[in-house]
């Protein structure tokens, strides 16, 4: 008799890790969590919806250094952004429904500063009821900020 059991426990596990860590993530195109200095990268936005409502409202503040050069459509949702005084983007806005049980993507170009570190990226989900659910590092327990390292 043979015992399927410990073939199955690490798929369970890593399913419950997965559903435990789902939150708002920053990551290159490729799934990374690190990149290089003064690099080009394509960054994704990764959003899920973890209400039985919609979210309605994404936003992302840009660490500082990074300068996104530009951003891939993303149906469905408008984008606007902020800027400095020197014309660099600081903060990126989208606004559109991401229903319950689902998530959207967003893809953006970016060049990395060009100093070692780690970029701590804040975003923002706002819900249909106008709840705001922050992933900024203000309780990281609950709302971890997305970080990239930069090596």
């Amino acid at each position: 008799m043979t015992h399927r059991f410990p073939q199955v426990l690490p798929l369970v596990l890593a399913l419950l890790l997965t559903v435990a860590a789902a939150h708002a993530t920053v990551r290159t195109e490729t799934g990374l969590a690190e990149s290089v200095v003064g690099k080009s990268e394509t960054y994704r936005l990764n959003v899920p919806t973890e209400k039985d409502i919609s979210t309605t409202e994404i936003r992302l503040v840009v660490p500082a250094g990074v300068t996104i050069t530009r951003f891939q459509v993303t149906p469905g949702f408008t984008r606007s952004v902020r800027t400095n005084a020197a014309g660099l983007v600081t903060e990126v806005v989208w606004r559109g429904r991401v229903e319950p049980l689902e998530y959207a993507r967003f893809f953006f170009q970016a060049r990395n500063p060009e100093e070692v570190g780690e970029l701590s990226w804040k975003v923002y989900q706002t819900y249909s009821d106008g709840t705001v659910v922050a992933w900024d590092d203000a309780d990281p327990e609950k709302g971890p900020a997305s970080k990239i390292a930069l090596k």
